[in-house]
C-alpha cells in the first residue's frame, strides 16, 4: 500500500489476484505458469479466456477474477482520455491502446473522434478481423465522424503478431481515409498500429 503498484514486480502483483480467487492455497507456482504461457502481467489478464483455462490450475473463478482486473484497467485508462484533448494526452492514449489491444489474437481497427479543440469524444470499434486482417470502410469512418459532428480523427489498430511496422496495405487504407477526410473537411492527425511492445505513429514516420 505504501509504495504503489510500481513497487511490485509482475509476479507478486498477479499472486495478490490469484489468492483473491485462490484463498488459502500457494499461488507462486501458478503465478510463474502463466507468466511463462503469456510473458507479462499485461499478456496474463488480456489472455483469452480458452488460452487461460488451458493453464493446469486455472478454473472459472480465477478467469472471472483476471477478467474483472482487465475490464478495471481498461475503464482506467479510459477515462484518462475520453473529454480531454487528444494531442496533449498523447501519452494517455497510447497507453489505453496498449492496454486494450496489445495482446489481441485478432485485428482491432478502431476510431477516436475528435471536436474542433481536439478533445476526445468517440472512441468506437470500427472493425475487427483474422490474426493478420480486418476490414476497413473509409466512407464509414467519414460517414460517422459528421454524425458525430466531429472534426478531426485519429486511426488506431494492433498487429497480433506483435510487429507495429505498417503493412502496405495499411498504408494505402489510410491514405483513401485521409482523402475522404479531407473532402468532407475533416483532419487526419494520426493512424497508430499497436504491437506487443511498441507503437508506430504514420505521422511520426511520416506516412501522413
Amino acid at each position: 500500500m505504501g509504495g504503489g503498484a510500481a513497487a511490485m514486480p509482475d509476479y507478486e502483483l498477479l499472486e495478490l489476484v490469484l489468492f483473491r480467487a485462490i484463498a488459502r492455497r500457494d499461488v507462486k507456482p501458478l503465478a510463474r505458469a502463466l507468466l511463462d504461457r503469456f510473458g507479462d502481467f499485461s499478456g496474463v489478464i488480456s489472455a483469452p479466456p480458452e488460452h487461460l483455462s488451458e493453464v493446469a490450475g486455472i478454473g472459472p473463478a480465477v478467469v472471472t477474477e483476471l477478467k474483472v482486473v482487465e475490464a478495471a484497467a481498461h475503464r482506467l485508462a479510459q477515462a484518462r482520455v475520453i473529454g480531454r484533448p487528444a494531442i496533449s494526452s498523447w501519452d494517455a492514449l497510447i497507453a489505453y491502446c496498449r492496454a486494450s489491444m496489445a495482446h489481441r489474437g485478432t485485428e482491432q481497427f478502431r476510431v477516436f473522434y475528435l471536436d474542433r479543440k481536439n478533445v476526445l469524444i468517440a472512441d468506437e470499434e470500427q472493425a475487427r478481423g483474422t490474426v493478420d486482417h480486418v476490414p476497413v470502410y473509409p466512407r464509414e469512418v467519414v460517414k460517422r465522424a459528421l454524425l458525430l459532428d466531429a472534426s478531426a480523427l485519429i486511426l488506431v489498430h494492433n498487429h497480433p503478431s506483435g510487429d507495429p511496422t505498417p503493412s502496405q496495405a495499411d498504408i494505402a487504407m489510410t491514405e483513401e481515409v485521409r482523402r475522404a477526410a479531407e473532402a468532407l473537411g475533416l483532419v487526419l492527425h494520426d493512424h497508430v498500429v499497436i504491437g506487443k511492445s511498441a507503437e508506430v505513429s504514420f505521422r511520426a514516420e511520416g506516412y501522413l
